[in-house]
């Protein structure tokens, strides 16, 4: 597929696309799937109990991945929120806990407030779309981009998307990063050898998580 002549302007309106076609599924229905993420999500990744795991909080529609957060909180996690410290810079992860104090922030997201500042083992990520590639497009300010090429070694990354935002390419660029997994209501899916591939087998999915939360430890 040739890219766009000009790529922010199809990213843009295929950005509106998709979050139009995400916010146009019935809540019944969105509730079912993100049930069957979250049931994903703790029978593929419970090796991410007793880790610092970084999360969104749930915007427009995306998939709520608090009932797992809670799932591993109850085994010895902790869990850090996103906060913007200055534009056009890397993210700032601070600890989050259920009764935390926060203040509103842009969109009334909820900021954690007096808060340690984390580096998290893993992070959920939220995409817009997703690829056949693993590559996420977000919402256009670059930040968790930014955010992933500042951290060496890299966390363990996991976008967690409705089917809906599937989408065959974004036409990645040299700043663009991609998942090491992809849970949408239909399965797990890990990117290997530059594409998504389709795990059904769900300990396997386990062993290659642990493997890489090993290899990526921070030193």
């Amino acid at each position: 597929m040739n890219q766009p002549t000009d790529l922010s302007a199809w990213r843009k309106a295929l950005r509106a696309e998709l979050l139009a076609a995400r916010e146009a599924i019935p809540l019944d229905v969105r509730r079912r799937r993100n049930e069957t993420i979250t049931h994903l999500l703790n029978a593929a990744f419970d090796v991410l109990a007793g880790s610092s795991i970084g999360f969104c909080w749930p915007f427009k529609a995306e998939p709520d991945p608090r009932f797992f957060l809670h799932a591993m909180r109850s085994r010895g996690s902790r869990s850090a929120l996103p906060v913007v410290v200055e534009k056009k810079q890397p993210l700032e992860f601070r600890e989050w806990w259920p009764g935390a104090p926060t203040t509103p922030g842009v969109f009334d997201l909820p900021i954690p407030q007096g808060t340690g500042i984390m580096r998290p083992h893993a992070l959920l990520v939220p995409p817009v779309g997703f690829d056949a590639q693993g590559y996420r497009l977000g919402y256009g300010g670059g930040y968790f981009d930014r955010t992933l090429a500042a951290l060496t070694p890299q966390p363990l990354k996991i976008g967690v998307a409705f089917e809906v935002s599937r989408i065959p390419t974004i036409h990645p660029q040299p700043y663009d990063i991609p998942m090491d997994f992809i849970v949408t209501e239909n399965g797990v899916a890990q990117v290997a050898a530059g594409r998504l591939v389709a795990m059904s087998d769900l300990a396997q999915v386990r062993t290659i998580a642990a493997q890489l939360l090993r290899e990526r430890a921070p030193v």
